[in-house]
């Protein structure tokens, strides 16, 4: 079994995977979109969904930043990975993916986040591979109370 994503990684792959990870659980947009070349392609999820139509990615800063603030930026995303397992210049993250809303509900995926660095270490490909049908939707504690009667 390899090791989780890491800072100090002897993978470039796996340093960028940890690098967004952690600029995403900061809230930090400017520090995630600096670790990205600037030619670079989101998928999130891979193919076509409700986040990207056309299912032809985020492609360049401006597009991953628009990402970001429509999906990234509404609540507070936590990773939960189980392995990260690197091969050529690329890494997969096969983990949980939590993120709570301001109204306290919480959505809960599984699945496998695909990072390709270029020679730099910048990542120029992030692809994830998830299914909306499997994700977990938990309501706001308020909502999941009974009154006391």
């Amino acid at each position: 079994m390899s090791g989780l994503a890491a800072p100090d990684s002897d993978h470039p792959a796996k340093r960028a995977a940890w690098r967004s990870g952690d600029a995403v659980l900061r809230g930090d947009k400017q520090a995630w979109l600096d670790n990205f070349a600037d030619d670079a392609v989101v998928e999130d999820p891979v193919g076509k969904s409700f986040l990207d139509p056309d299912g032809k990615g985020h492609r360049g800063k401006e597009a991953i930043a628009a990402f970001w603030d429509r999906n990234i930026a509404a609540g507070r995303p936590v990773f939960q990975l189980q392995h990260s397992i690197a091969a050529g210049d690329e890494c997969a993250n096969v983990g949980t993916l939590m993120t709570q809303f301001e109204n306290g509900a919480i959505s809960k995926l599984f699945g496998v986040f695909v990072y390709r660095v270029n020679d730099a270490g910048k990542v120029v490909s992030l692809r994830t591979y998830w299914e909306f049908s499997e994700m977990e939707m938990v309501p706001p504690l308020s909502e999941r109370m009974t009154p006391d009667e």
